[in-house]
């Protein structure tokens, strides 16, 4: 933990690298760009929480939405592959002269009211109280698009930040206590995505695992063990230390540093702005800038393409050479915050209405997914080659309480997340959202503007693998859906 290993300093300066703007000109935070999503990580974790529901797409304090836009399987479908053209998080800003590779200008979000649930539930409680649900449309024309090609076929969905704190805790969970909670629930036939379960194996599967490289060799060294992936809702990444923060401070404001020496981006991007005029014409009058070669039309032309290309080492290559814009020091920093943040203490433990809420909360099923309590190991984290000689805050053998189990599920929503499957979020903390962010949005894309609204999410449809339990909060009394709210809230 950060005082007892007297990383204080460290986590303090950490923290300035969390909340401050990145700049294209002013150190020590300078390197913005040349494409970026946010200019800092509060930006999309305010109160270092989930990102708040958004009416419009513009960049604004609090908008932690993050663009699915991917080629639908088939018409109305959640599925399918992201597209080429832009990043698996796309742009929509961009440093001058270039254009970003999405106009957020252009982006539509409509908000929707569910009229019907598919489930046949009614929209009433049975003591009459009625509930309101809502679900994003999202259109993007192809307008928008500064790529070349541009994309076509293509549909899109929403998905908010979570919260930053307490993921350290979660990095120690021991990844065989994770592989046992999906053993236990695969032995009561809960479906599991085949992605991460082979059913007839009976085990994880191949795309289940991550790897990493041995700390002290190049990116060709061997890999280490493999570890298991446990974070985000598509669960993409295994280790906090390489993702999600240590990937996203490089990958939303694309500030390199010397283990991410490649920049952010898609060669259809690169040859759309090798090929804009406004661009070109900006740089050629410009002998000061990277791009400028030997100022020709063709010169410009060629180191445009080249170093805005996903391929190009910014560092080592024939064109320009950067420098690193994110020190190791600085990184290192960022990690003691990130790996260091704790979580609130739960509050109001002893009130008879929170009592009466954990047990319909367990009563309920609820728990089966939002697994309340885990045992940390040893935790002997990975860390990577340039922080690796370094201590980060610890958590060996500490009893946590997440409310998740770190599987993914289905909950077959309108408009429903990319991929289908969502990891289940864990819960604690989120009771303070509304005293930290001034908004209550839950779910994947914050279409949930209260706890009752995300639970009866859950019983859309009978197809969800949370209906059964969503359906018993459904039948309870005022008073208990009252109770489990209060619970929910002082978790």
């Amino acid at each position: 933990m950060v005082d007892n290993e007297k990383l204080e300093l460290a986590f303090k300066l950490g923290e300035a690298v969390f909340e401050r703007n990145f700049t294209d000109n002013t150190e020590p935070f300078k390197g913005l760009g040349p494409a970026y999503l946010r200019s800092s990580c509060i930006d999309c974790h305010p109160g270092y929480g989930h990102g708040k529901r958004q009416t419009s797409y513009p960049s604004t304090y609090g908008n932690g939405y993050l663009l699915a836009i991917y080629h639908p399987t088939s018409e109305g479908s959640n599925d399918g592959a992201y597209i080429s053209e832009v990043t698996g998080m796309p742009q929509t800003l961009a440093n001058a002269p270039f254009l970003p590779p999405v106009d957020g200008s252009q982006i539509r979000i409509e908000w929707k009211h569910v009229t019907a649930m598919e489930s046949g539930l009614p929209m009433k409680f049975p003591d009459g109280e009625t509930y309101d649900l809502i679900y994003p449309e999202v259109t993007i024309p192809e307008s928008a698009f500064n790529t070349n090609p541009k994309p076509t076929n293509y549909a899109v969905r929403l998905e908010s930040t979570i919260g930053v704190i307490g993921t350290g805790l979660i990095d120690a969970i021991p990844q065989d206590s994770i592989i046992a909670q999906y053993k236990e629930e695969a032995a009561v036939g809960v479906e599991l995505n085949p992605s991460f379960w082979d059913k007839g194996a009976n085990d994880m599967a191949a795309s289940a695992w991550y790897k990493f490289t041995v700390p002290g060799t190049d990116s060709k060294g061997q890999p280490v063990e493999k570890m298991l992936k446990r974070f985000t809702y598509a669960l993409t990444r295994a280790s906090l230390q390489d993702g999600p923060g240590a990937n996203a401070v490089w990958n939303i404001t694309n500030v390199t540093r010397s283990d991410r020496p490649y920049l952010y981006t898609t060669n259809a991007w690169a040859k759309a702005m090798s090929e804009n005029e406004s661009v070109l014409k900006a740089i050629m009058a410009d002998p000061t800038s990277p791009y400028y070669g030997d100022g020709s039309r063709d010169s410009v032309q060629h180191m445009v393409y080249n170093l805005l290309r996903p391929g190009t080492n910014q560092f080592d290559n024939p064109w320009h050479k950067f420098q690193a814009e994110m020190s190791d020091d600085q990184f290192y920093n960022f990690m003691v915050w990130h790996r260091g943040l704790s979580i609130p203490r739960a509050r109001d433990l002893n009130d008879t209405d929170v009592q009466r809420g954990k047990e319909l909360f367990i009563s309920m099923g609820c728990a089966h997914c939002h697994r309340p309590q885990w045992t940390t190991g040893d935790d002997n984290y990975w860390s990577p080659n340039n922080i690796s000689l370094r201590p980060l805050p610890k958590y060996p053998h500490q009893k946590i309480y997440p409310y998740s189990d770190f599987v993914q599920h289905k909950l077959c929503m309108k408009n429903d997340i990319h991929g289908s499957w969502c990891r289940t979020t864990p819960l604690w903390g989120r009771g303070l959202s509304l005293a930290n962010t001034g908004a209550e949005d839950r779910l994947h894309d914050c279409r949930a503007r209260n706890e009752v609204e995300a639970i009866m999410w859950h019983a859309y449809s009978k197809n969800s693998q949370a209906y059964f339990a969503a359906a018993k909060f459904y039948q309870l009394s005022k008073k208990d859906r009252d109770c489990v709210v209060k619970f929910l809230r002082a978790i």
